[in-house]
């Protein structure tokens, strides 16, 4: 397994993590237990070493779920997970209410290390900014934990460059997590020369367009209600209807490589800059191996040219977000 390193500090993982959320929550109803250990398992046999959670996914299921897989492993995966939610004061079932105040950062700290079943914690993300906080108390929060032994490095999801900055002036980041594929690709603008310019590794989520890059998703195909998928607009019918010109080149591609569209789109992101991490989810153990095949696929600067070329010219229609998740972002 080819490594990587996220930011300054060094943080080495595997070049491809694997993200653990839809396991527990937000792609459909919740895997079977025993299937999602052993799946977890086999990612760490093939030589994945970088998984990632969140407080917020079930709640707390989710890390609990990578923490028992996950035990028999300490010290030889690294595990991300992320602070900054809580649930909404008028509708406890939901968490819906930020909070990236420290004494909150330091209670989630002190519950995910237990769920998680470690003594520290890799790699601590602010899921979302929280903009009732300074960001400079939040990094000074995690500094804290930091010099106690109990987080290793800090990192921010959906943030933007100045907050970045701001962030990282206090305490160095180590990672931003954020959606980037060739579904989304908006973070070349300011975010990407921001992070090279501060030497902060990049962690793109939904690498595969939320599925949509594997070529799996037709006009035609439902999604239930408990899949984060049916609210978003960019999945409605007709954008899905639309956005298959950008499927159909990756797919061109993908058969001039002989190799798969989710490998083409994976493949792409690792050869944009080698401190770029993505983590696909799946909950598949043959989805699973077709990701870690994207290891296999050389693409030149000319091929990453010539696909950028060709996928410029489609208009994708449909936002990524609804709009309460969508005014989170780039903050």
């Amino acid at each position: 397994m080819h490594k990587r390193k996220l930011g300054k500090a060094g943080l080495e993982v595997s070049a491809i993590g694997l993200g653990c959320m839809g396991m527990s929550w937000s792609y459909g109803p919740p895997k079977d237990k025993q299937e999602m250990i052993a799946l977890m398992r086999a990612a760490v046999e093939r030589g994945i070493t970088f998984f990632d959670t969140a407080e917020v996914y079930g709640p707390l299921i989710n890390e609990e779920l990578v923490g028992e897989a996950l035990a028999p492993f300490r010290g030889q995966v690294a595990i991300a997970t992320k602070f900054g939610w809580e649930p909404n004061p008028n509708d406890s079932d939901k968490w819906t209410a930020l909070n990236s105040r420290p004494e909150h950062i330091k209670q989630v700290a002190e519950g995910s290390l237990k769920r998680l079943r470690v003594d520290a914690l890799d790699l601590f993300y602010q899921h979302r900014v929280d903009l009732n906080v300074p960001i400079e108390e939040v990094a000074g929060g995690v500094k804290d934990l930091i010099q106690q032994g109990k987080v290793k490095h800090f990192g921010l999801s959906e943030a933007g460059a100045e907050t970045i900055r701001r962030a990282n002036a206090v305490q160095p980041v180590a990672a931003l997590q954020s959606e980037y594929s060739l579904f989304w690709r908006e973070p070349e603008g300011e975010i990407i020369p921001t992070l090279e310019e501060l030497g902060i590794g990049f962690v793109p989520f939904s690498p595969l367009g939320k599925g949509f890059l594997t070529g799996k998703i037709t006009p035609e195909t439902t999604f239930d209600s408990t899949d984060f998928r049916s609210t978003v607009p960019r999945f409605r019918e007709e954008n899905r209807k639309a956005n298959q010109a950008l499927v159909d080149v990756v797919t061109d591609f993908a058969r001039q490589k002989n190799a798969t569209p989710a490998q083409i789109a994976l493949a792409w992101l690792l050869a944009k800059q080698s401190w770029i991490v993505p983590i696909p989810g799946t909950t598949k153990l043959d989805r699973l191996d077709e990701n870690l095949g994207a290891l296999n696929v050389e693409l030149t600067s000319e091929d990453v040219a010539a696909i950028e070329a060709a996928s410029s010219h489609i208009k994708l229609e449909g936002a990524r977000y609804p709009a309460f998740h969508a005014a989170l972002v780039g903050r």
